[in-house]
């Protein structure tokens, strides 16, 4: 499990499946940050991991804090699978 910062919105929701540095990987949170007082480019605050993570990071046997943390640009994601979730 890691955090991922993505620089600009590749049009990914909770739930979704990315590609992203030769792996794949779930997004089980997504925080949106910079609509109202920047940066340029909105940026997203997204957990990812692998699905045998799942049951961890709903219970919370983490620790945020201590997550490795990557900044990407949109442009170096690829959306494999959008979120299920309804709007």
């Amino acid at each position: 499990m890691k955090k991922l910062i993505i620089h600009g919105d590749p049009g990914i929701r909770r739930d979704a499946v990315i590609e992203y540095d030769g792996g794949e990987y779930i997004c089980f949170s997504i925080d949106r940050q910079g609509d109202w007082h920047g940066p340029d480019r909105v940026q997203l605050w997204c957990t990812i991991g692998a699905e045998d993570e799942r049951e961890a990071f709903e219970k919370r046997e983490y620790v945020p804090h201590w997550l490795e943390t990557e900044g990407v640009d949109a442009e170096a994601v690829e959306v494999v699978q959008t979120s299920d979730a309804v709007v």
